[in-house]
């Protein structure tokens, strides 16, 4: 192999236009096919930039030519030559009216063949594909994705500094403070038998943050959750962490709207209208079933419970006297996609998260009713029921009775599913909205108790306090959720700086003064010395930037990401440690079952 010597790179592959005929150039990267016609050679050369045809004819010099003839794809060059025009123009790629005729080049590393075609849309298996990132980075849908990530970073830091926010790194070494997802523990070789974890979030210490006096904090920082993975899910994830002083709620959305408005403007040319839409987080389930509803789609929630509380089938006046609901979603235009089939389909789904089944009724062209109850309906019944939930010819009811909570989450799920079936989810619009007014306490049915929706450091709306001790169910909290088409983009709340107040939701939580400040004393002791108002938001940036590129997956927009089961394919990771190292930390593992 050849080296450097002498060359130094002038420029970047996928920069050149006709501009540039006549400079002398040189360039470096990665060899995407080399093209022999004989008499005639061309490469075409590949950088993060774009791809740019190197040229070599009769008039090259010999040594050049036979070299040229024996590269490959993926072989690493470097290329000294001048920019001429193209005598067949390839006006695909924005390089396509030039090449470089080359004078001196440079086989700067070989290349076996790869396991795939590094190509844009590749077809192998993504296994496959993750096991050899390193390749699969190279590719040009994925390297715009993480140029992106990292534009999206830059104007992120930008639009906080110039709002007069410090960055402050803080620990991921830290306490271990179970609260929802599962820790991972980092196992102490000093402190035999200890534990560090690495951190959830930062919440902790961003408040810390606040009581030592930066008053407007941010970090881009790594987080760790040890849960189950989904499309939208990573084990390690970044968020951009935030956190104010001498505040109130408006100030904090106005911060990110200003900042969503901005990032959306400068990475994709999109305007986003502000003040974004706001739900109550009542409202939000009560239209949507959801608390983070894709509103780029209507097909809203209809409560049927008083045109049906009468009526003579048991299904619906069962659920009404046991204190529950009958509500439905229509899906409009939707009697030739919805068959009986598709129905039967949609009820096995709905009963697979919670429901005891599904009422239907399809709506011919003609008029004509199919229905799973009208036989139980008068005429009047059946007519009340199609003019509250909007229904015309053509379209398809689809009623869930039982528990209003049951009812309302299975008919947002049910919403999203019908939605993508009929293939009516507008793909080119961003959806933001506020959901706020979350409730304080979330009923825990496997705990058989009440726990913090957020966490036990927001604090509940002022008209609420009078109900902590008496009515949870009534209590709602200082917090907001922000939501892009369906997806939580970020979370947030107003924290509690009174030390008598969080000593208080500490014990309703099932906290004992001893365990709160086992797990919390350094927090709470700090507010003894003068915590100012404070609030902050945690936007998920991996996240972000899924929606904004429209990416099926996490995994697409991160470079080094983990699968399903938790694993890095690359690396093997995680994998096992030899017995010395155990025995420095003082640990042992327990041998699994085969």
């Amino acid at each position: 192999m050849d080296f450097m010597t002498g060359l130094k790179r002038t420029d970047y592959c996928g920069t050149f236009t006709a501009k540039d005929c006549g400079r002398e150039v040189v360039v470096a990267g990665w060899v995407q096919r080399q093209r022999d016609l004989g008499a005639l050679i061309f490469v075409d050369l590949r950088d993060r930039t774009g791809i740019v045809q190197l040229a070599f004819d009769d008039t090259t010099e010999k040594e050049i030519f036979d070299k040229a003839f024996t590269v490959r794809s993926e072989y690493v060059l470097m290329a000294k030559g001048t920019v001429r025009e193209r005598s067949s123009k390839n006006m695909d790629i924005p390089t396509g009216e030039v090449e470089i005729f080359v004078t001196d080049l440079r086989v700067l590393g070989k290349s076996e063949t790869p396991p795939f075609e590094i190509v844009e849309n590749c077809q192998t298996s993504e296994l496959t594909r993750l096991k050899y990132r390193y390749l699969d980075l190279r590719r040009p849908d994925l390297q715009k994705n993480i140029l992106m990530r990292h534009r999206i970073t830059k104007i992120i830091r930008d639009y906080f500094d110039d709002n007069g926010f410090i960055e402050i790194e803080t620990p991921i070494l830290v306490k271990s403070t179970p609260e929802g997802a599962r820790d991972f523990l980092v196992p102490s070789r000093i402190h035999k038998g200890s534990f560090y974890a690495l951190p959830q979030s930062h919440q902790l210490y961003k408040q810390l943050s606040m009581v030592a006096g930066f008053d407007r904090y941010m970090q881009i920082a790594r987080c760790f959750r040890d849960e189950d993975l989904r499309a939208d899910r990573q084990p390690e994830f970044t968020q951009i962490d935030i956190e104010m002083s001498f505040i109130e709620m408006e100030d904090i959305l106005g911060l990110i709207e200003g900042f969503m408005k901005r990032v959306f403007k400068e990475a994709l040319g999109v305007d986003i209208e502000t003040p974004l839409p706001r739900l109550t987080y009542k409202e939000a389930m009560e239209r949507y079933g959801s608390d983070k509803p894709d509103t780029r789609y209507a097909m809203e929630i209809t409560d049927l419970s008083e045109e049906v509380k009468g009526c003579g089938f048991g299904v619906f006046t069962g659920a009404i006297e046991n204190g529950g609901r009958v509500s439905a979603i229509t899906a409009k235009n939707a009697f030739g996609t919805l068959t009986r089939k598709e129905v039967d389909k949609l009820t096995e789904f709905v009963r697979g998260i919670g429901a005891k089944g599904l009422a239907w009724a399809r709506i011919g062209e003609d008029g004509t009713v199919a229905s799973s109850f009208a036989k139980f309906m008068t005429e009047d019944e059946m007519k009340a029921i199609m003019e509250k939930c909007g229904a015309e010819n053509g379209d398809v009811i689809l009623i869930v009775a039982d528990k209003t909570n049951t009812v309302l989450s299975v008919l947002g799920a049910l919403r999203q599913t019908v939605a993508k079936k009929l293939d009516i989810i507008p793909q080119d619009k961003y959806n933001l909205l506020w959901v706020v007014e979350f409730p304080f306490f979330d009923w825990d049915e496997e705990l058989g108790q009440f726990v913090a929706m957020h966490h036990p450091f927001t604090a509940p709306l002022e008209e609420c306090l009078e109900y902590l001790e008496t009515d949870k169910a009534k209590v709602r909290a200082n917090a907001y959720d922000l939501v892009l088409n369906g997806i939580e983009l970020a979370s947030g709340s107003i924290r509690i700086t009174n030390p008598d107040l969080q000593k208080r939701i500490f014990n309703l939580l099932g906290l004992s003064d001893e365990e709160a400040h086992e797990k919390f004393g350094f927090l709470t002791d700090a507010f003894r010395f003068g915590a100012p108002p404070h609030g902050g938001i945690g936007l998920g940036l991996d996240r972000l930037i899924m929606q904004m590129l429209r990416l099926e997956t996490l995994r697409d927009c991160i470079a080094f990401p983990k699968v399903q089961n938790a694993s890095e394919p690359m690396t093997e990771c995680p994998a096992l440690v030899d017995n010395d190292q155990l025995e420095l930390l003082g640990i042992g593992v327990v041998a699994k079952d085969e």
